[in-house]
């Protein structure tokens, strides 16, 4: 019979990594990644660094906060060399606001992050930072510049929220379809206009769509000015 083991003093257990903010995110990228966004708890993430919930408020808010947080390091990822990069500065821009709507789409919760709650993490305000430079670069004045940059990123969050919602819906494509067929049996007398333009409203792919909105916005902040009041 093997000798009965007295209990294991403190002092001769593994010392626990010292919590961090640093170290909470990073553990809730890593549930992300592994097990998805619906698990990036602050239970979920108590059990993971093996300690209380009530720890993790120490360093973050709530969960509002954790998953800015979160956010914001997944937008570490993208690749903000296209300000330095060789070529059509519409394209960079481009290149860059269309891998953030696509790091959103990938991450549906995110997006709806994104969209209510204003981020103020350095990668996001690298990201600002570069789109501004690429701003600069095509001679929109730095007036104009201040504000497209809030409205770019804007429609483009709004862009991946209206995405990852309907992807999330079991019946999205059978409602798209319904909507092409209801506007296909609009009175020409009541609707004139919409019958007219048929299906041609809800036509093409989300990609062309969101580069036709980034068009007509860059184009809209190189044209217009602000108003004086």
């Amino acid at each position: 019979m093997a000798p009965r083991l007295g209990p294991v003093s403190r002092r001769e257990r593994p010392a626990k990594p010292a919590l961090t903010r640093e170290g909470i995110v990073a553990a809730a990228v890593a549930v992300l990644r592994t097990e998805g966004m619906e698990r990036v708890t602050m239970r979920r993430l108590a059990t993971e660094l093996d300690t209380g919930p009530a720890s993790l408020y120490v360093y973050l808010r709530d969960t509002e906060e954790l998953h800015a947080a979160v956010l914001d390091e997944l937008l570490g990822e993208l690749d903000l060399g296209v300000v330095a990069a060789i070529g059509d500065w519409r394209e960079r821009l481009w290149t860059l606001v269309g891998a953030y709507i696509d790091l959103l789409y990938e991450h549906p919760m995110l997006a709806r992050v994104a969209l209510v709650t204003r981020l103020s993490g350095p990668r996001y305000l690298e990201v600002v930072d570069a789109v501004l430079a690429l701003l600069s670069e095509g001679g929109v004045p730095p007036d104009r510049a201040a504000w497209a940059v809030d409205v770019l990123l804007l429609v483009a969050t709004a862009t991946a929220v209206e995405h990852g919602t309907r992807a999330g819906m079991p019946n999205a494509e059978e409602q798209h379809q319904a909507l092409i067929a209801q506007i296909g049996e609009v009175s020409p007398q009541r609707y004139p206009r919409i019958a007219a333009l048929g299906a041609d409203l809800v036509s093409g792919p989300g990609r062309a769509r969101s580069r036709w909105a980034f068009d007509v916005l860059v184009n809209g902040a190189t044209s217009t000015p602000r108003p004086s009041s």
